[in-house]
């Protein structure tokens, strides 16, 4: 039941981009820099995969 849930737990906090923000924000600390906010990262991350042709089905 425990890795249920663990399995759980991971697979939502990759759904929602959870674990992505935390490694930006560790990025962010080691090398210094403020973070921009959670909006516009995700803003950002949705712009660099609109770029990519083939990278949607629709």
């Amino acid at each position: 039941m425990n890795r249920l849930v663990r399995t759980l737990r991971w697979w939502c906090r990759q759904i929602d981009g959870q674990d992505r923000w935390e490694a930006y924000l560790r990025r962010c600390a080691a090398h210094g820099h403020p973070p921009v906010s959670r909006a516009a990262f995700e803003r950002r991350r949705a712009d660099a995969r609109a770029a990519v042709p083939g990278g949607r089905c629709c």
